[in-house]
């Protein structure tokens, strides 16, 4: 199956998450954060049952964090519960960028992660590499840049910066972050991140 989920995805989650994307866009009134938790569980069971294919080229672009859970471990139980899920404050702008890599290879590229806050803009860049067949991307932030009032005033590597890229491939997944996308729209994608969090980012508007 291809990127384009809307015609398979049953309406009974699928309708839950796409009012959540909207209503963040537009202001109005969303779904309550444990109906849109619930969906996203549902989503990512029925992305798993259909094994359903989220090419990597149809991430490129920019997404804007939109509902996040969180987690925590049950040691007694052996396993892990999530903290009730939240929508991002529209005041804390978070985005997420993917592009293609230089060398045109199909599964590499370049991830992004920003946070705007005010006039305070911390953006974090590094190689990334997406397994298609687990719609996995695996990735590591290399590059720190710090923007006051549009002007770049920190722009370094950080953790052995160019070694820590060539060293990227050698890297088992294991000890790398990902993330695991079972949901992919034109307008919003979801993903169950390393730790065990659900996220739902939604298309972001072209400069």
């Amino acid at each position: 199956m291809t990127t384009d989920l809307t015609s398979t995805i049953t309406p009974d989650f699928y309708s839950i998450l796409s009012q959540t994307a909207v209503a963040y866009q537009e202001g109005s009134k969303p779904p309550k954060p444990d109906v849109v938790v619930n969906a996203l569980l549902q989503a990512e069971k029925y992305g798993k049952q259909q094994r359903l294919n989220c090419p990597f080229d149809s991430l490129m672009g920019k997404w804007r964090l939109c509902f996040v859970t969180g987690t925590k471990k049950i040691r007694k139980r052996g396993g892990i519960v999530f903290v009730k899920g939240f929508y991002m404050p529209k005041f804390a702008s978070v985005h997420i960028s993917f592009s293609s890599s230089t060398e045109q290879v199909l599964d590499r590229g370049e991830i992004g992660n920003q946070l705007q806050l005010g006039s305070i803009l911390l953006k974090l860049t590094g190689p990334a590499k997406y397994l298609d067949n687990k719609n996995l991307l695996v990735f590591d932030f290399t590059q720190m840049q710090i923007s006051l009032f549009a002007r770049v005033v920190y722009n370094r590597q950080i953790r052995s910066g160019k070694t820590q890229i060539l060293d990227f491939d050698n890297q088992p997944i294991a000890k790398l972050p990902f993330f695991a996308f079972f949901l992919l729209t034109e307008d919003f994608i979801a993903a169950r991140g390393r730790g065990g969090g659900l996220a739902i980012w939604i298309k972001a508007n072209p400069n």
